[in-house]
């Protein structure tokens, strides 16, 4: 069938939603269905309209059902959607689909409960990549990766200021890649990047760049005030790189509330002692790994796959 992908775009800037979009597109292909991307409705006729973001594709939403009332609509909820809590026009979105899909196994419990019974869980697969180099980067002291765009939602610089606080013989460094999502952050990750040597901002890097940053560190750092993580914790754990977290859905839905890994939202401090912790004491870094590595079977493309195969067939 023809099927229709909207999702919410950033001009020259790589987003979780562009690489959703993409990696639906691959899926649904593969399951033999014809499959247009695009930023907006613009009248496009189709059997099935996939939306990413209930908020920010609302407008789209509601033009298609309008337009093509004998249509399908899947509302895909990212973390914005519905933490801290779902919009009106997230809330009117869910309404007007007829399968909402959340990313993560507890962002069913933000869904209104008159709508729980058009949920599915299917938690975005990951491929593992080779190292481009043909073989994994080998870095000198003790590299954490933060792969998140500049917004204020996720703290982008919390853990530059844990980095600050590490004992002077720590070999830390914060290696931190991400688009400029809200204006004036560019600024401050330069300024902060000259003042903290444990601290370096790469700018925006595209899809591989930066799994292969990912690869080449120890540990992957999330710092998210309240929305989900999203693909990027699959990234490292398929990679066999741990996780260190703030204790928010996105990860706790996929590693569980007694994960290690995690700290309080905003506590540069407790999230200090972790990163000494994984550099310093031994046994910790492995046991994060180990625990990351039980969750690697949430990531399979094949599972990802038959459930949205699943999900077609019972809703046409």
């Amino acid at each position: 069938m023809n099927v229709l992908i909207v999702y919410p775009e950033k001009k020259n800037a790589v987003t979780g939603n562009f690489c959703s979009a993409r990696q639906y597109k691959d899926i649904l292909t593969l399951l033999g269905h014809n499959v247009t991307l695009s930023e907006k409705f613009e009248g496009q006729r189709a059997e099935l309209l996939i939306a990413i973001n209930a908020e920010k594709k609302n407008r789209d939403i509601v033009q298609f059902a309008g337009a093509y009332p004998d249509s399908r609509i899947i509302v895909i909820l990212s973390g914005t959607d519905i933490y801290p809590e779902p919009s009106e026009d997230s809330i009117l979105s869910m309404q007007l689909a007829d399968s909402i899909i959340v990313l993560q196994n507890k962002g069913i419990k933000q869904v209104p409960g008159d709508m729980k019974e058009k949920v599915h869980v299917i938690i975005q697969s990951v491929v593992k990549d080779e190292p481009v180099s043909g073989e994994k980067l080998v870095r000198k002291g003790f590299d954490v990766a933060l792969v998140s765009n500049l917004r204020q939602v996720k703290d982008p610089f919390l853990a530059a200021e844990a980095a600050r606080k590490m004992p002077q013989e720590s070999e830390l460094r914060i290696l931190h890649a991400g688009f400029v999502l809200d204006p004036g952050l560019d600024e401050v990750a330069r300024n902060e990047s000259i003042k903290n040597e444990r601290y370096r901002w790469l700018g925006g890097l595209d899809s591989i760049e930066a799994r292969e940053l990912i690869r080449s560190c120890n540990l992957l750092t999330i710092t998210s005030k309240h929305e989900g993580a999203g693909r990027v914790v699959g990234e490292a754990i398929v990679n066999n790189v741990p996780v260190i977290s703030t204790c928010v859905d996105g990860v706790t839905g996929v590693l569980g509330d007694d994960y290690e890994g995690l700290f309080p939202v905003g506590d540069a401090s407790s999230l200090a002692m972790l990163f000494q912790r994984a550099e310093m004491e031994d046994g910790f870094l492995d046991g994060l790994k180990k625990s990351c590595m039980n969750q690697a079977f949430n990531f399979d493309p094949a599972t990802e796959r038959n459930s949205w195969n699943e999900l077609l067939e019972n809703l046409f």
